[in-house]
């Protein structure tokens, strides 16, 4: 990172893919995520959706086959920092097993809305897939 006086900050990337479907960004958690790659992964998503004027963010964890405190808090502090920047974050795809060791660990991911899955999701948030254009009649043939 820049963080050199009077140089804009120019965020670390992570490897994270990061999409943008309108005023949407849609990006994926596919494995846990260590303090370092947590951090330079918050700051490049909060840099996108002032860059993207993004109004929304689709969070898929569906990957995740383990989660703990710390990517849980990583996933409960990036939803405040979105919604402060004007964006409404949705997380989707939990599998059992991680809602479980939530759960048993007493874990909640306070002010993190979710969803059964990424089209649920993007549901959510106002986003909705263009209806194919109705294929076109027949002609009738001059006779």
């Amino acid at each position: 990172m820049n963080d050199a006086p009077g140089m804009p900050r120019i965020p670390q990337q992570t490897g994270v893919p990061i999409l943008r479907l309108g005023d949407v960004l849609v990006t994926g958690l596919l494995n846990e995520l260590d303090d370092k790659a947590a951090l330079a992964f918050t700051d490049e998503l909060t840099t996108r959706i002032v860059s993207d004027a993004a109004r929304g963010v689709l969070i898929d964890i569906s990957r995740l086959e383990i989660i703990d405190s710390f990517v849980a808090r990583t996933l409960m502090e990036l939803t405040t920092m979105a919604r402060l920047l004007g964006a409404r974050v949705i997380v989707a795809g939990m599998r059992p097993a991680v809602a479980i060791t939530l759960v048993e660990l007493g874990l909640q991911l306070t002010g993190v809305e979710t969803a059964l899955n990424a089209e649920q999701g993007l549901l959510t948030l106002g986003w909705q897939r263009m209806p194919r254009p109705a294929a076109e009649a027949p002609r009738d043939s001059l006779r």
